[in-house]
């Protein structure tokens, strides 16, 4: 039997996710084969080629934002699970204190300067390999090397101003004024090159230092001191947090507003103040349109009359459905296969490059999938 043909528009209404005053309806996908009689839904790669599409809307060094439209949610959700907890990344792991007589414990000031996210040459940091800890298997692990473990060290004193009198005696209250040192910032972090990391690290704008240099620490006065050794290995999010690269990753599905009968005069200026701004616009019937039979807008040319204008800032809140008056006037939804994703980068990795890494990580989990099931097979 010959595969039935279906219109385009119907094709584009199976995506929509309805989204009413109390309930979401057509919220599984459809297009899987069998699931219409005589219709072929098998995966094509050239079907996706054609139909798969990437649109960048923000793009800054800690922030972008872009639509991937075209793929199911099993995939959408993929890269953003693997951007939250699976892209490596270099952070603080083991701290060794050789003194600290500030009123910050070792364990707290250990915690912080783990969390503090760092940066420096994109290829050096894809160059260093993963540290691999002691285990009972293994003991020894794999060892402290220049490829695996970046070192830093934090020596600072707290001590006065060359010209504390002449502050004191001006009653100076600010103890940033009064002391050296007196707060600690993630700038006072030094980074010590070991070996090859010469060839990466060297220069200022390559070396391992913190994304924002005045991250406070710790506080001290005259008689402090904090003296510590850092190593800093790669990890990813899934062992913890401070690995994770992304502030936060997220998406959305784009939402659709459908005025299905005219929303004219004060209804339209109440209908447009049920959205964000620039959601819903006001426009004047026209003559062709206030002429034309069937249309609704017949006797009411030059009236305002609500069209949409972008559906891209609209966040669904569903305030127009609990007015009376818009009722059978207006449908909501969602666009099942166009996901708009939110990256936030911690500086590690540039917010569009930790796409392009979760991309290379999911080619890298298919390909050991697709080992394991040809061993399978044999």
């Amino acid at each position: 039997m010959a595969p039935a043909r279906v219109s385009k528009k119907e094709l584009e209404n199976r995506k929509i996710v309805g989204v009413n005053a109390e309930t979401v309806t057509n919220v599984t996908s459809t297009d899987i084969p069998g699931h219409y009689p005589g219709e072929d839904h098998e995966w094509d790669l050239e079907d996706f080629r054609n139909t798969f599409n990437v649109q960048f809307h923000k793009h800054h060094p800690l922030e972008s934002s872009f639509s991937l439209i075209g793929i199911d949610a099993s995939i959408a959700n993929a890269f953003r699970r693997i951007l939250l907890a699976e892209i490596p990344t270099l952070a603080i792991e083991y701290v060794f204190v050789h003194n600290n007589t500030s009123i910050v414990q070792d364990e707290v000031l250990s915690h912080r300067l783990g969390l503090v996210p760092l940066t420096g040459s994109p290829a050096g940091i894809r160059w260093l390999r993963q540290y691999q800890k002691p285990t009972d298997e293994d003991p020894e692990g794999s060892g402290v090397q220049d490829n695996n473990t970046i070192v830093m060290k934090l020596k600072v004193e707290c001590t006065k101003a060359d010209n504390y009198v002449e502050l004191n005696k001006k009653r100076e209250s600010d103890p940033r004024l009064l002391y050296k040192h007196a707060h600690v910032y993630a700038k006072d972090l030094e980074f010590v090159v070991s070996g090859r990391q010469d060839t990466f690290f060297s220069g200022e704008a390559n070396a391992i230092r913190s994304v924002h240099p005045d991250i406070l620490l710790a506080k001290m006065r005259p008689g402090q001191c904090i003296d510590m050794e850092m190593h800093c290995i790669k990890g990813i999010g899934a062992d913890h947090a401070k690995f994770s690269p992304v502030a936060t990753a997220s998406y959305r599905l784009l939402p659709t507003i459908s005025i299905t009968k005219p929303i004219l005069g004060q209804e339209a200026k109440k209908f447009a103040r049920c959205f964000p701004r620039g959601v819903i616009g006001l426009e004047e019937v026209s003559t062709e349109e206030a002429r034309r039979e069937g249309s609704g807008y017949e006797g009411h040319e030059g009236e305002k009359k609500a069209v949409v204008k972008n559906t891209f800032k609209d966040t669904v809140s569903r305030e127009c459905l609990r007015h009376p008056e818009f009722e059978g006037k207006v449908k909501l939804g969602r666009v099942r296969d166009h996901f708009i994703f939110m990256v936030e980068s911690t500086g590690q990795y540039e917010s569009d490059e930790l796409f392009l890494e979760s991309v290379n990580i999911l080619k890298e989990k298919c390909a050991t999938m697709k080992r394991g099931l040809a061993n399978t097979m044999r």
